[in-house]
């Protein structure tokens, strides 16, 4: 496979991501944390990271917006629910906050 079909293909995938997460905001991002060791705001970070390292001027709210499909305020207020003790006690027993 050549770089540019690889770079497509990885392309295309991260959107269908995206648009995964973005229809399945029953799931919260602590239960991504939880199982597994990343979240919605782990994707925007690093989606910013990446924007850095090629010049591109992209500021986090902006990085959350692509991720999100809106202001991550907005998202925050339709769907993110108060943490529950379990799911807490679950991220703390795996060593505190999810790293980025």
């Amino acid at each position: 496979m050549d770089d540019k079909t690889r770079t497509e293909l990885e392309a295309a995938t991260f959107r269908r991501l995206v648009e995964h997460l973005r229809q399945r905001a029953d799931v919260q991002n602590l239960d991504l944390m939880n199982l597994a060791g990343f979240c919605r705001n782990c994707l925007s970070k690093w989606y910013l990271a990446e924007a850095q390292t090629k010049g591109v001027k992209l500021t986090d709210p902006e990085a959350r917006q692509i991720v999100y499909g809106m202001p991550y305020e907005e998202w925050k207020k339709k769907h993110q629910k108060e943490a529950t003790a379990e799911q807490v006690g679950k991220l703390k027993a795996q060593g505190g906050p999810h790293q980025h």
